[in-house]
């Protein structure tokens, strides 16, 4: 199935504003307060992003790309992890725009891009 929007799942670590900012410009963002997933290891946010078809967006680089090498040698997919820079929220939020206005969700399957 083809997907052309990407939706985004925010690990606890990223601010909800950013949520709140990319949702005003008519992306789906799902955080994990509101998923109910608080607290969770890093492995289980992930997987909960695959379940949901969302790419992740953490600040966490060092674990979250050793899960992504995990995944590729097991085989396994996810819909991509988006590993931001401590920055500004505003920041933050413009240079996600750049990717989400110009990639599509099916191009950044299996992929990680740092913002």
């Amino acid at each position: 199935m083809s997907r052309l929007f990407i939706e985004l799942y925010l690990d606890e670590d990223a601010d909800v504003v950013i949520a709140d900012l990319v949702r005003s410009r008519g992306f789906k963002v799902t955080t994990t307060q509101e998923a109910g997933q608080i607290g969770k290891k890093d492995d289980e946010q992930l997987a909960y992003a695959v379940s949901q078809g969302s790419v992740l967006l953490t600040h966490n680089r060092v674990h979250f790309e050793d899960l992504a090498r995990e995944y590729f040698v097991a085989g396994k997919e996810h819909h991509g992890i988006i590993i931001a820079v401590r920055r500004s929220t505003h920041e933050i939020v413009h240079r996600l725009l750049l990717i989400l206005n110009h990639i599509t969700a099916d191009e950044m399957e299996n992929q990680i891009r740092y913002i």
